[in-house]
């Protein structure tokens, strides 16, 4: 490579660097006015935009709904990954028209993930209302050790027990996997659990598989049926810390 290419090349990457910074800074000012302005609807929204619930494990202890995707933006620092944008077509006696889907996936690496889709008839609007259904769908996963050789509260690092979840044709297993095994799972299910904080499992597919979303799904479900299982108090509170 030239050095002229190289210098061309260096300012490209560069400007795109400060390009997506700017990006960056403009989504979190944006959404600080947000907050800002928030009017709650609800009366969770209310008692968490005048302080009396402070965090969001308060409102999963007691089984609050989440109606209004502010409230857990004023609680919790979530990151943002989407999982796919198809573009759908239908044939009507006008003519074609399109519209988008958008797939989701929020979580805080901590013990929280959440998946959302949404429809619309511009790809940047779908991705949108998908991030706020995301928020919506929000749930709390539990997370233990995955070692016989480990005791429960030593460390949460992978799923506390062996769980099923399923979406459409596609099934999942998922196992508890000791430290240092790391995510053996799909690429196309690995943000689930990087979003979720779980850093180690075992998995087992079945079915079509290769449909992105129906995989995702089946993921999310296996998780959210942990937090679903009857568990004795002192367990669930074990699992919890």
């Amino acid at each position: 490579m030239s050095r002229t290419n190289f210098k061309k090349r260096t300012e490209e990457t560069t400007g795109k660097g400060e390009e997506d910074f700017q990006q960056i800074a403009k989504e979190i000012t944006e959404k600080q006015k947000t907050l800002d302005a928030w009017i709650p609807k609800t009366e969770l929204g209310r008692m968490v935009k005048s302080g009396k619930i402070s965090s969001i494990d308060e409102i999963f202890d007691k089984g609050y709904k989440i109606m209004e995707p502010e409230i857990v933006d004023s609680l919790i620092k979530l990151e943002e990954e989407v999982v796919e944008v198809s573009k759908k077509t239908r044939v009507t006696t006008a003519g074609r028209k399109f519209s988008y889907r958008a797939a989701v996936l929020v979580g805080n690496r901590n013990g929280y993930v959440g998946l959302g889709t949404a429809k619309d008839v511009d790809r940047f609007p779908a991705i949108t209302k998908a991030k706020r259904s995301a928020r919506l769908n929000l749930i709390r996963v539990y997370r233990g050790s995955g070692s016989w050789e480990e005791q429960p509260t030593e460390d949460q690092h992978s799923v506390p027990m062996k769980v099923v979840g399923q979406e459409g044709s596609v099934r999942i297993t998922l196992m508890p996997a000791p430290k240092g095994t790391g995510l053996a799972v799909g690429k196309n299910i690995r943000s689930v659990f990087v979003l979720a904080g779980i850093q180690n499992v075992w998995s087992k597919g079945k079915g079509r598989t290769s449909i992105k979303l129906n995989f995702v799904r089946a993921a999310v479900n296996a998780l959210k049926k942990v937090s679903e299982m009857k568990m004795t108090k002192d367990l669930e509170r074990k699992l919890k810390k």
